[in-house]
């Protein structure tokens, strides 16, 4: 794994493929990706993103940052791609034995909404943010060599999930395993009766978590489209609720987000039915993160408390359709 040292020498060494003086990159944050702050002698400031070894393909990022390009271009608020001098959209960097993607992308004003000023009120905005993100970029012309993962039925159940198999994780008990092979089971057939119509499926953010959400004088921004890719529109917003489950307010935050969400982008009676389906997809992901990560500090961590989410919201999918039948 590349240190922080090595990280820092190649956004370095790549800074030189961008017209300008720039300022020597500091290191902003180092997680999936390891994003550096440069500043370039008129005082503008960048994002400088140092991508991870091996998860996405060349296509791949150029799809990301061809599509982040066109929600920029349609008013959306993301950050702006900064095409390197000879106009691509981002370049590799080889130094010494480390060789990686690196791209530059406007530093948007703002800040994390946090925990404290994201309730009810926050989500209806949120809401209405995600359904024109997905209104512009339905319209979006994608050229023919567009390529990003999916999270269909494929990246979701298949052989080789987006994120891994999670019923491979460890830590499962036989009778957690059982239940969310059952609800699998289950959710497949509920999959192939929803469909993928494009009222319903199509490029999504995947990710719009706060972390991923600033604030900046009243307006949301999305950031990080690193897990973007092809999906249902409801699975976005299972996404959202997710990271809120276990709030005290979590039945108005899910009223104010499917109402936001419908002020843009109307919401159907069955879209809104198969919620449960697409809250449980949603936190089997991050057992499949767990899962490749079993090693870790953060999966011992946090292997109980995601393992408890996803067997009570497959128990809470399997009462649902059972309740439809």
């Amino acid at each position: 794994m590349a240190s922080d040292t090595d990280l820092t020498d190649l956004a370095r060494a790549a800074l030189g493929r961008w017209d300008g003086n720039f300022g020597a990159p500091e290191l902003f944050k180092n997680r999936e990706n390891a994003v550096f702050s440069v500043r370039r002698e008129d005082g503008a400031r960048f994002a400088l993103r140092v991508h991870r070894a091996g998860y996405h393909s060349d296509a791949a990022l150029r799809s990301e940052l061809y599509w982040m390009r066109e929600l920029d271009r349609a008013g959306i608020a993301v950050p702006s791609v900064v095409p390197a001098k000879d106009g691509s959209l981002f370049v590799r960097i080889d130094l010494a034995d480390t060789a990686r993607q690196v791209d530059m992308i406007g530093w948007l004003a703002g800040a994390p909404v946090g925990e404290a000023g994201s309730g009810p009120a926050y989500h209806h905005r949120l809401g209405a943010l995600a359904a024109r993100l997905h209104l512009r970029g339905s319209q979006i012309s994608l050229p023919a060599d567009f390529t990003r993962h999916s999270w269909d039925e494929e990246g979701l159940l298949g052989e080789r999930p987006v994120w891994g198999r999670f019923l491979d994780l460890p830590a499962l008990s036989a009778d957690q395993h059982a239940l969310l092979r059952e609800a699998a089971d289950a959710a497949k057939a509920g999959l192939a009766m929803y469909g993928k119509t494009p009222d319903r499926f199509g490029m999504i953010h995947a990710d719009l978590i706060r972390d991923n959400v600033l604030e900046n004088e009243g307006a949301l921004q999305a950031i990080d489209f690193d897990d973007s890719g092809f999906g249902w529109y409801m699975f976005e917003l299972a996404t959202i609720l997710c990271a809120n489950l276990d709030r005290a307010d979590y039945s108005e935050t899910r009223r104010q987000l499917l109402d936001g969400y419908g002020s843009v982008r109307p919401l159907g009676d069955t879209d809104v039915a198969h919620l449960p389906l697409f809250m449980f997809l949603r936190a089997t992901t991050y057992l499949g993160w767990l899962q490749t990560r079993a090693e870790t500090s953060t999966a011992r961590e946090k292997a109980a408390m995601h393992i408890d989410r996803a067997c009570r919201l497959a128990a809470a999918y399997l009462a649902h359709e059972g309740d439809r039948q």
